[in-house]
């Protein structure tokens, strides 16, 4: 080839980014992975860009109203306050998750990193409380990128097995540590962010709004944010393009430890005292509320504004039920049926890639069957 022919050629290289943590928050100028096309009208961008998330958006808004009607204590500001309190931990809880599922991952040992940083807090309550705060957020964090976060992103072990381990582990630690005894817990500090009241508004509530502000910001706006797309989209792929998939996938399970011990500070200071047992519900609660958002079990789509439509919609479930006095056994299999019905109505929620709706239509119109033959990946792997 001529030289002529080569100057005429252009080359395709992968972006380099500066190395390190505060590189990743950078800010970029970048369009929502999720969003919809840029032609659109404001209005029209708004509603294109509820599709992954418009099923559980739709039944969160119905129950409501529906609630609203049944119920005359319902709509009423205490009501209303208890409500967001009660799923506080859970919504903490599943904006770390929605990092973990992006990446095509999940972390199974958040209730029990959540009950290690409950211990640890009335260990610790002879230091100041601001101290004890901090110590209790920093070891959550590590272990979450240590325990769970290095093995899996630097030596390739499977999240499943990982987090379980890590869960089975912590749980065995909280009651040795703890003796098996309840403490009671009444720090200044921790009631402000649990149980005060600030412009009327509930602590916790003003907990889940940082909480989710931030985890937008990451998840839109930074370095990050991009990885966790790129990483749940294809492995292999992203690392080719240059990005660190080991160290993206340390932070991802590093931030779900951060939450998983931030929401057991929250519901330490919400009950009072510490209960050396292992919620183990709370972590898988928590990621059907992710996978009810509409992020993909595979990973790579979906963002945390359907996550907190997931857990607003479990809360009003719970809560309804409990205005109307269903006993806590019909509770459960209540809100086990509509969470299985809720998931198959979600594209991407459940273990195929379309929604139960896109497959009822493609049996109705076969010719549109034919023309999509692509067979979805192995559910589980980190590599696609």
């Amino acid at each position: 080839m001529t030289d002529e022919s080569n100057a005429g050629a252009t080359t395709t290289q992968p972006a380099v980014e500066p190395d390190g943590l505060l590189s990743d928050l950078t800010p970029i100028e970048a369009e929502d992975p999720t969003g919809p096309e840029p032609g659109a009208g404001v209005g029209r961008r708004l509603w294109l860009g509820t599709s992954r998330y418009r099923p559980v958006l739709v039944l969160t808004v119905a129950m409501f109203i529906f609630a609203s009607i049944d119920q005359s204590q319902f709509l009423t500001n205490e009501n209303i306050q208890n409500l967001l309190t009660a799923v506080a931990g859970m919504w903490i809880i599943a904006m770390g998750q929605t990092f973990c599922v992006l990446t095509g991952s999940a972390d199974l040992s958040s209730g029990a990193i959540a009950a290690v940083i409950s211990v640890m807090l009335a260990k610790t309550a002879g230091l100041p409380t601001g101290l004890a705060v901090a110590l209790a957020l920093i070891a959550g964090t590590a272990f979450g990128a240590i325990a769970n976060g290095l093995l899996i992103g630097r030596f390739r072990l499977s999240f499943f097995v990982v987090t379980l381990a890590t869960g089975t582990a912590l749980g065995g630690i909280v009651t040795l540590w703890s003796g098996g005894d309840s403490f009671l817990y009444n720090k200044s500090l921790v009631n402000y962010l649990s149980i005060g009241r600030h412009l009327g508004v509930a602590g916790p509530i003003w907990l889940m709004a940082i909480v989710f502000v931030l985890a937008l910001y990451i998840e839109r706006k930074t370095y990050f944010g991009r990885n966790l797309f790129a990483v749940g989209g294809s492995l292999s792929a992203a690392r080719l393009s240059g990005i660190r998939t080991d160290r993206t996938l340390v932070y991802v399970f590093g931030v779900s430890g951060f939450a998983a011990a931030l929401a057991g500070i929250v519901e330490t200071g919400l009950v009072g005292s510490v209960n050396p047992v292992v919620d183990p519900s709370i972590a898988l609660t928590a990621i059907a509320a992710v996978l009810l958002g509409g992020t993909s079990l595979y990973g790579g789509a979906g963002s945390v504004v359907g996550t907190a439509f997931g857990v607003l919609f479990i809360g009003v479930l719970d809560n309804a039920l409990n205005l109307a006095g269903v006993q806590t056994a019909w509770q459960s299999v209540v809100t086990g049926v509509i969470l299985i019905a809720a998931v198959a109505a979600v594209p991407g929620a459940g273990l195929g890639r379309r929604s139960l709706g896109a497959t009822l239509i493609r049996k109705i119109r076969p010719q549109d069957a034919q023309a999509d033959t692509t067979e979805p990946p192995t559910a589980g792997t980190l590599s696609k």
